[in-house]
């Protein structure tokens, strides 16, 4: 079992920055895919980036290409996502999540953190 807790999330101007960090417990994490996903009022949620278990690789989607950077620190068991650029559009409530496969669809990871709200104003 693993427990995820996401930080970092808050109110920032448009072309602003934030960094957005998942801290795990109670398990391996090494072990797991990680992922960011977001999920604005009305919207399905939608993933942001993956990673893989070692770093090694990630996949972004279309509209934070460029922007957004994932990456994760296996010896303190924490994921990150830097954002930079931000756009009223990024706004949402961000969710990391944890799993077997670094995969874009959201139903395949098994844990999940409770959500960390980015608003971003124009």
């Amino acid at each position: 079992q693993v427990q995820l807790v996401e930080s970092g999330g808050g109110l920032v101007q448009a072309g602003g920055s934030l960094r957005l960090s998942c801290a795990a417990s109670g398990g391996t994490f090494s072990l797991y895919a990680m992922g960011w996903f977001r999920q604005a009022p009305g919207k399905e949620r939608e993933y942001v980036a993956v990673i893989n278990r070692s770093g090694g690789s990630t996949v972004y989607a279309n509209s934070v290409k460029g922007r957004f950077t994932i990456s994760r620190d296996n010896a303190k068991k924490t994921l990150y996502l830097q954002m930079n650029g931000l756009k009223p559009e990024d706004t949402a409530v961000y969710y990391c999540a944890a799993g077997q496969l670094a995969t874009s669809r959201y139903s395949s990871y098994d844990y999940w953190g409770q959500g960390t709200q980015v608003t971003v104003s124009s």
